[in-house]
């Protein structure tokens, strides 16, 4: 259940410094708190460890101390939800993977690097971009078995299913629909035991009760991937809020 008290959260990706479009959406989601008597949440999305970059944690806040943007939650702070870096959280993706699995809601992915360059390499229908062809989702219990026993290396994947609406009321663009043929098997555990954005956002949004994501619009396109996610935990979904992106005079980001 979705807490009545007003949530927000700013979750940056230490992958480099902290820029102004960043900064921007940490002081919406602050404001927007701050007026309801809500909780600004600072959560660390430092799952992507190919490029992580070292002091990107401590400049992120800093930069928000100096801007006045102080977080209820999060690092350093501490909270009812902690931890509040998402490397510190890696049992909890790893448990709701493994429902997701049962449900038969994901599943593994044993493909090798090369066979799926093989498969990017082919057009789509109608020159959509390509998609993971469910080959995994086809192996046999027995097989499944035999290749973890062998620690053979593995992803696991949403298990989108073909031709459903997906629909997604936003605050700022209203109703946005999305043919569900369009959404990728999405990797939602990664080979190294970290969670990819997807898993991991949706999961901790729901367990540390946000109300209200407050993000950039960069993001709508991967929302129906996450409000599938939500549908197939069983859980009541945020209110989302993409926000346009900031360009310079040029339309430039």
């Amino acid at each position: 259940m979705i807490s009545e008290t007003i949530r927000t959260r700013f979750a940056p990706s230490p992958t480099g410094y902290l820029h102004v479009g960043g900064l921007r959406t940490a002081l919406y989601n602050y404001l927007f708190a701050r007026k309801n008597n809500g909780k600004f949440i600072l959560r660390i999305e430092d799952t992507d460890r190919t490029r992580y970059v070292e002091g990107a944690v401590e400049n992120l806040i800093l930069t928000l101390h100096w801007s006045g943007l102080n977080y209820d939650e999060g690092p350093e702070v501490g909270g009812d939800f902690a931890p509040y870096l998402q490397s510190e959280r890696l049992k909890i993706y790893k448990e709701h993977s493994d429902f997701l699995i049962k449900e038969n809601k994901a599943y593994y992915c044993f493909c090798s690097q090369e066979r799926l360059t093989e498969l990017r390499k082919n057009p789509g229908k109608d020159g959509m971009q390509p998609k993971y062809d469910k080959h995994c989702l086809n192996l046999s219990k027995e097989e499944i078995e035999k290749k973890l026993a062998n620690k053979e290396n593995f992803v696991v994947r949403l298990n989108v299913q073909p031709n459903e609406n997906i629909i997604i009321d936003d605050v700022i663009r209203g109703r946005v629909e999305f043919n569900s043929n369009t959404v990728d098997d999405q990797v939602l555990l990664k080979s190294d035991g970290y969670p990819t954005y997807h898993l991991a956002n949706v999961v901790d949004d729901h367990l540390m009760k946000i109300t209200h994501v407050i993000r950039g619009e960069e993001w709508l396109s991967s929302n129906p991937k996450h409000i599938l996610l939500y549908d197939y935990f069983g859980w009541e979904k945020t209110v989302f809020a993409h926000l346009p992106l900031l360009l310079n005079s040029d339309n430039l980001n």
